[in-house]
């Protein structure tokens, strides 16, 4: 009995100890998180004066900046396919320092066609940090503490969106594009030495280990033949392909007349973010309750309701409809994300990867075809494609029906 007792207070004091580093972390993991994403929408913020510096039209301008989406479609793939080779901790560290080198060459980038690379190589190195830290937080945190991680990381993501257009808007718009990107840069490298920090060395779980690579091959193909996680994975390249579509060339909109804002006044108008924070982490909690298809609905529903409102000559009603807008894709895109945990019953690293590349490869699509649009017809056509998306991922969602044995998972990123 005393052995006993001997042992015991060891192994609870350590649990405490576990406990009390959780709690102590979330806000470093939500904090890593906006770290990681920060670039990816913030140079939204700046498109009119990055397309008057290099005199170019809104839609070659829009695609250049969403070129990062390509990267990250690549760069999910790969991890999918070779994560189980790669040290987790190392690989965010590496990625977010590595991270820093396009950003900083932005600022000194000398034609559309060298920014266009180093918006893909971010978006390569953006991936492999956001996929990687995910894979983190699945195999080494467990219950109520994986919640709350994953938890956490969506709330960093979702700040990203809002603070990352703030703060790009008012960098560029008191001192310039170029330090706008070196101060961007910077960040890049906190993010890796919070990493470094934060992230604890510890062994990989069973769902981790090293296995042959024709097994992960083939999970790639076995997911892509399932119909629900088919359908989960269009419905990801269709939310971002609404998403930015609409994100991006709104900036055009407002800076034109009759609206005609000033740059810091555009990235205030990125508060419409605000509510999703809010709703954002709710959406686990609603599809238990009620589903994932009509979880997705729900959302869609909400983002669609506020396309009308985009087409008024008005700043409120269009900031109005761009918050129901945010608000229903974001909820959407974590409810789908949560589904694909759920309906991917093995390799589940194979079916994120697979739905990551689908859903940036519909950014960077959505962001070349509705700045077609857009120079060609408008802004109303350009509204117009964004409600066929998000009407096609409506249909889309019928075929959301996870096994009844499926584990529940927690969403793990917004738009």
């Amino acid at each position: 009995m005393p052995s006993q007792m001997v042992v015991a207070a060891p192994v609870a004091g350590a649990a405490a100890n576990a406990h009390a580093r959780d709690r102590l972390n979330r806000p470093f993991i939500a904090l890593m998180a906006f770290l990681t994403l920060v670039d990816l929408f913030a140079t939204q913020a700046i498109l009119p004066s990055l397309a008057r510096a290099y005199q170019v039209a809104p839609s070659a301008m829009g695609f250049a900046v969403n070129a990062s989406a390509m990267g990250m479609a690549i760069s999910s793939l790969a991890i999918a396919f070779f994560s189980h080779r790669l040290d987790r901790r190392r690989g965010v560290v590496l990625s977010l320092a590595l991270l820093a080198i396009p950003t900083c060459l932005l600022a000194v980038a000398p034609n559309l066609m060298v920014f266009t690379a180093l918006r893909v190589a971010q978006g390569l190195c953006m991936a492999a940090a956001f996929t990687l830290t995910l894979a983190y937080l699945g195999e080494h945190a467990s219950g109520s503490a994986a919640a709350a991680a994953f938890a956490a990381y969506i709330t960093g993501n979702v700040a990203s969106n809002l603070l990352g257009r703030l703060m790009s808007a008012a960098v560029a718009d008191h001192f310039g594009l170029a330090p706008n990107f070196l101060v961007f840069g910077a960040l890049n490298l906190i993010g890796a030495l919070l990493a470094w920090l934060t992230l604890e060395k510890a062994p990989l779980t069973a769902n981790a280990q090293p296995r042959p690579q024709a097994m992960a091959a083939a999970a790639l193909v076995d997911h892509l033949r399932d119909p629900p996680l088919a359908a989960a994975f269009a419905i990801g390249f269709c939310i971002l392909f609404a998403f930015i579509g609409a994100f991006t060339y709104v900036n055009f909109v407002l800076v034109r007349p009759p609206i005609g804002i000033g740059m810091m006044a555009v990235g205030l108008v990125y508060f419409v973010f605000l509510p999703s924070m809010a709703t954002t982490p709710a959406a686990g909690r609603i599809t238990s309750r009620f589903g994932a298809r009509r979880a997705v609905w729900g959302g869609l529903i909400v983002a669609l309701l506020g396309l009308p409102l985009l087409i008024a000559p008005n700043l409120a009603p269009i900031a109005a409809g761009l918050m129901l807008l945010g608000v229903g894709t974001f909820f959407a895109q974590a409810v789908a994300t949560g589904f694909v945990g759920r309906a991917a019953t093995v390799n589940r690293g194979a079916a994120s990867g697979l739905y990551l590349a689908s859903y940036f490869g519909g950014g960077l699509i959505g962001s070349a075809a509705l700045g077609q649009v857009f120079d060609r017809f408008g802004w109303p056509a350009c509204v117009l494609g964004i409600g066929f998306a998000l009407a096609a991922a409506a249909l889309l969602a019928i075929h959301l029906r996870a096994p009844r044995n499926a584990v529940a998972s927690i969403p793990t990123a917004g738009s």
